[in-house]
């Protein structure tokens, strides 16, 4: 079996890591700190998207249909590894190109199409998911805010939570319950962020400003022609969505990447020579390792046209267990980093505190895996 990249998939590598260096300024490992939503970062990924766009560099691997250049998921994952060990410098924008546009694209209507995917392809649009909620978590079909037809439009109620982006996004990809049926009674609705009747607060937290907040409908008024798709249509979108969102962020790279800047500083100072520091190392490059594996067969799967199941959550859980035991590394090894010693290690600790809960709850992965993977029973026999 081959893991190295084939020519033409180094030289793809080596022209985005080329663009970075021309393009990211002398102090983007401090500024990056700030988080891929702060208002500093935002702003900056807006122009940095555009000249990624300019340069054939935001949508490769979308198909050529659609503006791209056909270069698939190999190229994806490639564009994703080099953008995240970075410091992600295209902000929240990365879930645009990962899911939002193809979603866009095969479900979205014409006129859907025309207004939303123009912004996304000259990088300029900013989105954020309205999925989880109090009480549902990663549990999707268990959701509540209610959007009830009135004529024309939908009245939407209700409440999200750990909405990434919500404070600075221009449009919501929201999830709505439309009737009592657990998954058939899911409806989108693209919903822009200034409508009247929606509150977003921001939620304190260690991972970076701006990240995570509440949002709150209230009453909010939205034109049947911003629903994607048919009305109970949104579990079929949602599991073409996934595919893509789920595996769309290399975790398991910016935490290798971090692993091995945290040794070589222990090296420089002449303290990687103890047994305890050299075990908890090699555990992390190997669960590192694990997870990049268990990512690139899905990859491999998507190249091979093959449907994707539980097996994601098997890689998504991998990529949680690699990035909780870089931080720990960190934490107890390399203290002084997080304290002003390393802007880059400060980075990948407040992206590594949420490998957990973004894109589905690590414990929600793991009744997938024992379900779907491993065919445990519910209850005892």
């Amino acid at each position: 079996m081959d893991f190295e990249w084939d020519e033409e998939q180094r030289a793809f590598r080596d022209g985005l890591q080329a663009f970075l260096d021309e393009t990211l300024p002398d102090d983007w490992e401090e500024f990056s700190k700030h988080g891929p939503a702060s208002p500093a970062l935002t702003e900056f990924a807006r122009g940095f998207c555009g000249k990624l766009a300019e340069n054939g560099m935001l949508f490769p691997h979308w198909p050529v249909a659609m503006g791209g250049q056909g270069l698939g998921p190999w190229h994806q994952q490639i564009l994703a590894e080099v953008m995240w060990e970075a410091g992600e410098p295209r902000g929240g924008q990365y879930m645009n190109v990962n899911w939002i546009g193809p979603t866009m694209e095969r479900y979205g209507s014409e006129a859907q199409k025309a207004t939303y995917l123009p912004p996304i392809t000259s990088g300029k649009a900013l989105w954020c998911q309205g999925f989880s909620e109090p009480d549902s978590g990663s549990d999707l079909a268990s959701l509540r805010t209610r959007a009830v037809r009135d004529g024309d439009v939908y009245r939407v109620n209700g409440q999200k939570i750990w909405t990434s982006y919500a404070g600075l996004a221009d449009t919501c990809f929201l999830l709505t319950r439309t009737s009592d049926d657990k998954k058939r009674g899911i409806t989108i609705l693209l919903v822009p962020m200034d409508t009247p009747g929606i509150t977003v607060r921001q939620i304190p937290s260690l991972i970076g400003e701006g990240d995570i907040h509440e949002v709150f409908f209230d009453d909010v008024v939205v034109p049947i022609g911003q629903r994607l798709g048919e009305e109970g249509q949104a579990w079929e979108i949602i599991g073409f969505s996934l595919t893509n969102e789920r595996l769309g962020i290399p975790r398991f790279h910016l935490a290798r990447a971090a692993l091995d800047r945290a040794v070589a500083m222990l090296q420089a100072r002449g303290q990687f020579s103890r047994e305890a520091v050299r075990i908890e190392a090699a555990r992390c490059a190997a669960l590192c390792e694990a997870a990049r594996n268990a990512s690139y067969a899905i990859v491999q799967k998507r190249v091979d046209g093959l449907k994707i199941g539980a097996e994601s959550s098997s890689a998504r859980y991998a990529t949680v267990m690699c990035e909780r035991a870089v931080g720990e590394f960190v934490v107890e090894f390399l203290p002084e980093a997080l304290a002003g010693g390393s802007a880059f290690l400060q980075m990948h600790h407040q992206r590594g505190i949420v490998a957990g809960i973004a894109a589905g709850a690590a414990e929600i992965q793991l009744n997938i895996i024992a379900s779907h993977v491993l065919e445990l029973p519910r209850e005892p026999r």
